[in-house]
């Protein structure tokens, strides 16, 4: 795996988002945040994800989407079930999954992250291939950016978002990446 110089993975599918802008100028990107998602919530596999961050969900698909109408919100990187990636913005970009957040006293940590949503619940179980991607995905992104931290959304947003969740090992995770070290602890 690779990402190129314009700041493509060269073994994800390709999904472009009109969510994201620019980069401060000189920021360099150094934490890695993972997320989790499902729409509706617990299901998999819909495509309703897919439509949110290329903005042409639906919001009368599901009675649980009208809290995400007019929401603009985009990932780097999505890995569904079966651990299939992929990529929404551009590495270089900035995309919108952070929101509000906080990180080792820096406020605004889209500014300087890359975001990586699971395809899951606080709740669920996430798949081996989940893990297998993510680790492979990690490695190849700390060998690319000056990468100093891994954290979860919790963690940069404690008051608004619990994921990827209890259900998320940072255990097994940790031991299938050569990044491990990056984990930031303790998780709230």
């Amino acid at each position: 795996m690779k990402i190129d110089s314009d700041g493509w993975c060269d073994e994800a599918y390709i999904r472009i988002s009109p969510h994201f802008n620019e980069r401060p100028q000189n920021e360099k990107i150094s934490l890695i945040v993972i997320h989790n998602i499902s729409l509706p919530r617990g299901k998999f596999g819909t495509g309703y994800v897919d439509a949110l961050f290329q903005n042409t969900l639906d919001c009368e698909a599901d009675p649980s989407f009208s809290d995400l109408e007019g929401l603009h919100v985009s990932s780097h990187f999505f890995i569904d079930r079966k651990g299939q990636l992929f990529q929404y913005v551009s590495c270089l970009d900035r995309a919108w999954h952070a929101g509000v957040s906080r990180f080792a006293g820096r406020e605004g940590c889209n500014d300087f992250s890359i975001g990586i949503e699971l395809e899951g619940t606080d709740d669920i179980a996430y798949t081996d291939e989940q893990y297998q991607m993510l680790a492979l995905l990690t490695d190849t992104l700390a060998d690319t950016y000056p990468i100093t931290d891994i954290t979860g959304h919790a963690n940069i947003a404690p008051q608004r978002k619990t994921d990827p969740g209890a259900s998320f090992d940072w255990i097994k995770f940790e031991r299938l990446c050569k990044t491990g070290k990056l984990i930031s602890y303790p998780f709230v």
